[in-house]
């Protein structure tokens, strides 16, 4: 039981170490302008990239799950960092932008995606009895890296270049991802430290989409992923039409994005696993939908736009946590990465739905009453929505372990 205990968390550290590369993706928007500057590009055409990645990455969990069967959990997952890294080391190379859209777009959104959603669901796959926290952890991190290579990469940038940034930050991402890979370990039972459990119904990625459920966990995270990532991409912007502030102070709202974002991930992880999943998804949505109503009709001051701006980051952060837990507590553990994978999607569709709607309807005021209705609408679902399996109970004499022998599969 010790080494089982002990193997876990190294499964733990190394899907830390392979998130935290991951989330480098996130300081994308420091490399808009300093791309702008060497090519002479339109910031516009530039910063579309990012969107080009985040579709990539939300496209690319469709797969990864079929992949992993194929590959193991451990061949992925370091394929999936040789690619990652390669398309940023190739991104030095540019000299246009199509080019700059497939590798830092396509390329390296797919990677990452792909490394995402598989070591996040095989980790959850090891705690069964922890899921929430143990999510937490693993997107915490993805949230940390994010955070931490601002000035790593802000650095890189500043001291040799944009080109060689991207070189720099390809390297060190390709050897965190690998070097991370080989701590990872699939899990291929399921265990629970808890003397009594249900026994679940594994739903297949066909069986789930038969049931209701699947579709009202989609207006869910879709409502979730917009309010929060239409926040993330305009958040400065909001401080100095809306609040008064002058740039220079609207743009430490970025930073405290980042770092609420991440709080909220381990906090109401943990959390999740204590209160109940949905009444912590209930709760982020109601104070999102609070703090976006403040934001589109009270007289906004810095206290104001700043405690809005944290909560509905914190929030985004938790819900994002939480949803991969209640998609294993809904449609089993066995098919996480291909179910979640499905559900994931409201994450891409989310990335424009605030930006279209915003041009549809002419600015931040009526996109945060749109966002403020889906949200109480996606607060009801969530207060009524049922697992569509109730299991019997089933002893904890009866259950199996993690099979912690070495594969047969390579990986």
């Amino acid at each position: 039981m010790k080494a089982s205990t002990e193997r876990r968390w190294l499964i733990v550290i190394g899907t830390i170490i392979v998130q935290m590369g991951l989330g480098t993706i996130y300081t994308w928007s420091l490399f808009n302008q300093p791309l702008v500057d060497n090519f002479g590009w339109e910031l516009s055409s530039v910063a579309i990239t990012f969107s080009i990645t985040s579709f990539a990455l939300a496209f690319s969990t469709l797969f990864a799950g079929k992949l992993q069967d194929k590959w193991g959990i451990r061949r992925l997952i370091g394929s999936a960092g040789i690619l990652l890294g390669a398309g940023l080391m190739l991104t030095s190379q540019i000299s246009s932008l199509w080019m700059l859209y497939i590798l830092a777009g396509v390329v390296v959104g797919f990677a990452d995606g792909t490394a995402y959603i598989t070591s996040l669901s095989n980790l959850i796959k090891w705690f069964p009895e922890r899921k929430g926290l143990i999510s937490g952890i693993s997107v915490g991190a993805y949230g940390t890296g994010s955070l931490l290579f601002k000035f790593i990469n802000g650095s890189f940038i500043s001291s040799f270049g944009v080109t060689q940034a991207f070189m720099f930050w390809g390297i060190i991402v390709l050897v965190m991802v690998v070097g991370g890979s080989f701590l990872i370990k699939e899990a291929k039972e399921i265990n629970s430290d808890s003397s009594v459990q249900v026994q679940q119904k594994n739903y297949t990625v066909k069986e789930m989409l038969k049931t209701k459920q699947a579709y009202l966990l989609f207006v869910i995270f879709f409502t979730a992923c917009m309010s929060g990532l239409y926040l993330i991409g305009i958040v400065k912007d909001i401080g100095v039409s809306l609040a008064g502030l002058d740039i220079a102070t609207a743009s430490n709202a970025v930073a405290l994005v980042a770092i609420f974002n991440t709080v909220g991930r381990i906090i109401l992880g943990a959390l999740s696993d204590k209160v109940g999943r949905l009444k912590v998804i209930s709760g982020s949505l109601f104070v999102t939908a609070i703090a976006v109503t403040v934001l589109s009709t009270a007289t906004l001051n810095f206290p104001i736009f700043f405690a809005c701006v944290a909560a509905i980051a914190f929030c985004f952060g938790g819900n994002i946590t939480v949803f991969p837990t209640i998609v294993a507590d809904f449609f089993g553990l066995k098919n996480q990465s291909k179910n979640y994978g499905v559900i994931y999607q409201g994450f891409g569709i989310g990335a424009l739905a605030g930006s279209f709607i915003a041009a549809a309807l002419g600015g931040f005021i009526p996109t945060f009453t749109v966002i403020a209705a889906l949200c109480v609408v996606s607060f009801i679902i969530a207060l009524t929505i049922k697992p569509p399996y109730q299991g019997t109970a089933k002893k904890k004499s009866e259950r199996t372990v993690p099979n912690m022998t070495p594969h047969t599969k390579v990986g």
